[in-house]
């Protein structure tokens, strides 16, 4: 899922990185709002264990493997908006130590996972969390299938910014049944994940999940909806 150097042509990068520049100011704005003394260690951790999370690999098919991208986990834990820091954090240190994405393409990576995981993500969950039981085995179902949406939205994601400015001369449609048909796969192992994660802090902590059991619910589902004490 990581974007590497070369891919998407220049001036694509270019607008997706003041996307993310932007999308990112934002969230670190609410975030600095938002976000009390507790939280703040909270966000940290969570950036912490996504990233060695992101060091495993699980096999999806022959030649694929997949790891958590962790959009989802983050914003359930400490809200949408610290999710995309955490999760912009995690990529930056990446692309610029690991070289896991290109640093060209930190703006596309951003947009995908931080922007797409995190937001789409949570909107998802939002409307799971409106429909399931209000009880914990309902977040844990609620944030499992938000994980697993999240992946090929992501991924769908990338093959509108390579229709725009992809570099390589691959059909269209192979690249959209690949990264897609791929990534539904992987969005299965980021649900259970996610799942096993969220059920563990809600029987350890409960009140360290946004939107747990019990919280207050907005009419309906929304990206600034979200600003319930976790």
């Amino acid at each position: 899922m990581h974007i590497p150097d070369g891919f998407v042509d220049a001036p694509t990068s270019a607008v997706a990185g003041v996307v993310a520049a932007g999308s990112v100011a934002v969230a670190a704005r609410r975030c600095g709002e938002q976000l009390g003394e507790r939280q703040v260690p909270l966000a940290a951790v969570t950036a912490a264990f996504i990233f060695a999370a992101q060091m495993l690999n699980f096999p999806v098919a022959a030649g694929t493997s997949g790891h958590l991208l962790g959009g989802v986990l983050a914003a359930v834990l400490v809200g949408p908006w610290a999710g995309v820091v955490c999760i912009t954090v995690v990529l930056a240190v990446q692309a610029l130590l690991f070289a896991d994405g290109g640093l060209t393409a930190l703006g596309l990576n951003v947009v995908n996972l931080a922007v797409v995981g995190c937001l789409g993500g949570w909107l998802v969950y939002r409307a799971l969390r409106a429909v399931l039981p209000d009880r914990a085995a309902g977040v844990e179902l609620a944030a499992g299938l938000a994980a697993f949406a999240s992946v090929p939205l992501a991924a769908a994601a990338f093959v509108l910014e390579f229709a725009v400015g992809g570099t390589a001369d691959v059909d269209l449609g192979r690249v959209l049944a690949a990264m897609v048909g791929t990534h539904v796969l992987i969005g299965v192992g980021e649900g259970v994940l996610t799942a096993l994660v969220v059920g563990a802090v809600l029987r350890a902590r409960p009140d360290l999940v946004r939107d747990g059991p019990g919280a207050p619910h907005p009419p309906a589902p929304g990206v600034g909806a979200e600003e319930v004490p976790g």
